[in-house]
């Protein structure tokens, strides 16, 4: 009985394997990109170990897997992603973590986090929008939702995916003393904590040029700022990026967005099924 069970599931999984294969390979331009970022990432892999930076070594291994995720997603959903969303997410993907985290993006490039936060949250809502409106076209299903409760949950999806991306990022920085919330130089500090008289009242110090930490100079010309003007600042692009996609999913479900068909994704008819193909062919 177990081992008939082991069969089952080793076979299950061979048959995913052999699904995702064909997934990625059914629309040539995201083929070709799919396999330039491949490329890309196996350069990066042998570059840094020559280095013996193994930090690195685990963005390529991790980017290696992520470039994956959008054909498993369409294989164990059977959703079809079209291609130039399937484009924007793989390149996402290696922008984030080859070019940001590997090659020093977000330190060296200005807005290069801000320009992926506000994607970020055009992708996030396009995933909320699109898993709401899959479900809302379940036969199964007897509800039927409006165009703008739709584009509302896309927008709350995107920005629970922001908060909870930030949570994250605090955490990493609170506990395993990383910078993933960005510093940032400021020149003026308001706070009540400077209040002598104790009366919450707002003590300002103004055209801060230098800040001295244990008697040594930083010499940054401000003052260290850690992380809230980054976290706000990546929560509100991120804002910017759901409302443009949540406009967009709106008049998509009234009907009147035909051409934004391109970025939605959809379910797969039986022909583009190919998992229950090769579940079917080894009956």
């Amino acid at each position: 009985m177990k081992s008939s069970r082991k069969a089952r599931r080793k076979l299950n999984k061979q048959n995913i394997k052999q699904a995702i294969r064909i997934e990625v390979r059914e629309h040539r331009s995201s083929f070709i990109i799919f396999c330039i970022l491949q490329i890309l990432v196996f350069i990066t892999f042998i570059r840094h170990a020559m280095r013996g930076d193994f930090e690195s070594l685990f963005f390529c291994a991790l980017t290696y897997i992520l470039l994956y995720v959008p054909s498993w997603l369409q294989v164990r959903l059977r959703i079809e992603i079209p291609p130039l969303l399937e484009i924007c997410i793989l390149c996402f993907i290696f922008a984030a973590e080859i070019l940001g985290e590997v090659n020093a993006f977000y330190v060296r490039i200005p807005g290069w986090d801000t320009m992926l936060h506000t994607i970020n949250g055009f992708l996030a809502a396009a995933v909320g929008l699109s898993t709401v409106v899959l479900l809302n076209d379940n036969e199964n299903l007897t509800f039927e939702l409006s165009p703008l409760f739709l584009a509302l949950v896309a927008f709350c999806f995107s920005m629970t995916i922001g908060v909870l991306w930030e949570f994250f990022e605090f955490g990493m920085d609170r506990y395993f003393c990383l910078d993933m919330q960005k510093d940032s130089i400021v020149n003026v500090i308001n706070s009540v904590k400077l209040d002598p008289t104790l009366t919450n009242s707002v003590v300002s110090i103004k055209n801060i040029t230098d800040v001295s930490v244990n008697g040594q100079s930083l010499g940054l010309g401000g003052y260290l700022d850690i992380g809230i003007v980054d976290t706000m600042k990546d929560l509100w692009v991120n804002f910017i990026g759901a409302v443009v996609f949540s406009v967009i999913g709106f008049f998509h479900a009234k009907g009147k967005g035909n051409k934004v068909k391109s970025i939605m994704p959809s379910k797969k008819n039986d022909k583009t099924d190919y998992l229950r193909q090769i579940r079917e062919n080894n009956k």
